[in-house]
């Protein structure tokens, strides 16, 4: 799934190349979600396996924050709290469910169409402009996303469609996160994103629920557990490396997919989803190019005011 764009808002102990290996672990981990969900769906309701995926995500933040959980359990903003986790809840739905019968280079190539979005989303909710140059990127982002899926046309299930409502919440999930930078603390969030999500999904899963085999147990257990330190790997790469440094090795993930799909469900992806995930990935390289361009000139106006 697509990874959530939080740092803090001053960089501690700098160290770039630090910061890309914990990205491409980041990634990793995430990537290993999505191959677990897929495995455990085939024969595990989504409601149950979106459940372990938070509530076993859930224990390993407790444990990882210890004695600081009650510190960190504190929320300026308890309402955006929730409804931040609640569209990463309903994203990982949508994604669970879509990924049962789509490949997992296919998932992820569509995923990244959130942070095209998000600069979309950012005009209406953020009150932010953007010109002409960047809104022509997140068209071209939404053309590389119907090559992909190519609607009407091959042998695409419509199933694909459930990946682009997935990028949509994912992409409020980061506007969100971004928002709530400046009143919360990371570790708030983080613990907060488990809660929330093991709380609304312990309500929808007895209404479907079949026992786990011991190994699907197992799966489960390590599916949230890298959901837990893969977050946590997050923001201690957004602690080393500035966004600049990073967002290229996000990626990564396309790689880390297509090496998992083919490795254990022999699935590779087709021309046109190589061509389309390489449209979506040139265009939002160009739109976070011109944002770092904008945010600069804007320094450069305040330096010179002031």
């Amino acid at each position: 799934m697509a990874l959530p764009v939080s740092r803090p808002a001053l960089l501690e102990d700098e160290n770039i190349p630090r910061g890309i290996l914990l990205m491409l672990i980041t990634t990793l981990f995430f990537v290993m979600i999505d191959v677990s969900a897929k495995h455990l769906s085939q024969t595990l309701p989504v409601a149950e396996v979106v459940w372990a995926r938070f509530f076993f995500h859930l224990l390993a933040v407790l444990i990882l924050l210890g004695r600081r959980t009650v510190r960190f359990a504190h929320t300026n903003r308890p309402i955006l709290q929730i409804f931040r986790s609640a569209m990463l809840l309903s994203t990982t739905y949508l994604f669970f469910i879509g990924v049962r019968q789509i490949d997992l280079a296919m998932a992820s190539s569509i995923m990244f169409l959130s942070p095209i979005l998000i600069t979309a989303l950012s005009v209406p909710l953020l009150g932010e402009k953007i010109g002409l140059r960047r809104m022509l990127g997140v068209l071209a982002g939404l053309m590389g996303a119907l090559i992909i899926v190519r609607p009407g046309f091959g042998d695409v299930p419509l199933t694909a469609l459930y990946f682009v409502a997935a990028a949509c919440t994912n992409a409020l999930y980061q506007l969100t996160t971004r928002m709530l930078r400046q009143s919360d603390d990371a570790y708030t969030t983080l613990l907060y994103t488990a809660l929330v999500g093991a709380i609304l999904s312990s309500l929808i899963a007895p209404s479907d629920w079949i026992t786990p085999k011991p190994m699907d147990c197992w799966l489960m257990v390590a599916m949230g557990t890298c959901g837990a330190f893969g977050h946590f790997t997050l923001i201690r790469a957004f602690q080393s490396a500035p966004p600049s440094a990073l967002m290229p090795f996000a990626y990564s993930s396309l790689i880390w997919a297509t090496a998992f799909g083919f490795l254990v469900f022999s699935n590779l992806p087709d021309g046109y989803t190589i061509l389309g995930a390489l449209i979506i990935a040139g265009s939002g390289f160009y739109i976070f190019h011109r944002e770092q361009q904008a945010a600069k000139a804007a320094a450069q106006q305040s330096d010179k005011t002031n």
